[in-house]
């Protein structure tokens, strides 16, 4: 059992293979990884509340993997990708040494990527096989700093973890031809982000954001929050956090000057929240 959900992986002769997991940085990025090898044949099982993604790092190896009622036994060499969405069940063998490089991303962090890509519907779908050099060097860097404890600090594993997952939208999520019934439309989003950023010295009230929708304010945040990741409470202090880093890179303003400028209510609460969401003080930005 993870904090991600219930795992289970063996080796053939039943000891446990060698794993590391980090519990990562401080900070809100959604993105694990965890390194597993087996020196003899494997057994990983899962059903997880995280979207998942296996990269096979042995030189070569016989895979049966079994995901969603699907089926492929196959020879995999270096590199070979498969994806588990949250919720799933999977699993897979190996008759020989095995070296998995996993990445586990939570699914709210890759519903507000994908609504910040005009995606506000994409899905995440079932990947038994294939190969992704440009996603394989992504998640090799995430695990060199993961495994090296984290040498660029927090923001540098934030940003990271952001290209990560935004290349998972960009390239693995598919988007309904229909649009989903109690599902915030992309209109309606942008409709809502165009209103915030217009107006983010000032105070924002979810009623003010549900008006735009046309909802009541408890229908509204229950929609809001199923199709963004996030409460609308929070996604307004994601768009004033945007504009309070761009500030703080740009070093013209002090951070007084900033918070007053971008919603908070001084600078020791936007301080915290930096701290909370990027893992470091303010002053990293700069």
């Amino acid at each position: 059992m993870t904090k991600f959900g219930q795992v289970r992986w063996t080796r053939k002769d039943s000891e446990p293979p060698t794993t590391s997991q980090a519990d990562g940085p401080a900070g809100e990025s959604g993105v694990r990884v965890f390194r597993v090898r087996f020196d003899r044949g494997a057994h990983f099982s899962a059903t997880t509340q995280q979207h998942l993604v296996f990269f096979q790092m042995s030189p070569h190896l016989q895979l049966d993997c079994r995901m969603a009622g699907r089926r492929l036994c196959h020879k995999t060499l270096q590199g070979a990708l498969a994806i588990c969405p949250a919720g799933m069940d999977s699993s897979a063998d190996a008759d020989g040494a095995a070296d998995m490089l996993l990445i586990a991303v939570k699914p709210t962090q890759l519903a507000l990527a994908a609504a910040e890509d005009s995606a506000l519907e994409a899905e995440l779908p079932v990947r038994l096989s294939g190969y992704d050099e440009a996603l394989q060097h992504a998640a090799q860097s995430l695990a060199a700093e993961s495994a090296q404890h984290y040498p660029n600090g927090p923001l540098f594993w934030s940003e990271a973890a952001s290209r990560f997952i935004g290349r998972l939208v960009s390239d693995y999520t598919t988007t309904p031809q229909r649009p989903v019934r109690g599902r915030l439309g992309q209109h309606t989003l942008q409709r809502i982000r165009d209103y915030v950023l217009s107006n983010l010295a000032e105070p924002i009230e979810v009623a003010d954001l549900a008006a735009l929708a046309g909802r009541s304010s408890f229908h509204f945040t229950r929609v809001f929050t199923r199709s963004v990741g996030m409460t609308p409470y929070r996604y307004v202090v994601h768009l004033r956090l945007q504009a309070a880093t761009r500030h703080m890179r740009e070093g013209r303003m002090a951070l007084a000057e900033i918070a007053a400028d971008t919603g908070f209510s001084d600078q020791s609460h936007l301080s915290r929240w930096v701290r909370r969401v990027y893992g470091v003080a303010p002053s990293e930005f700069a």
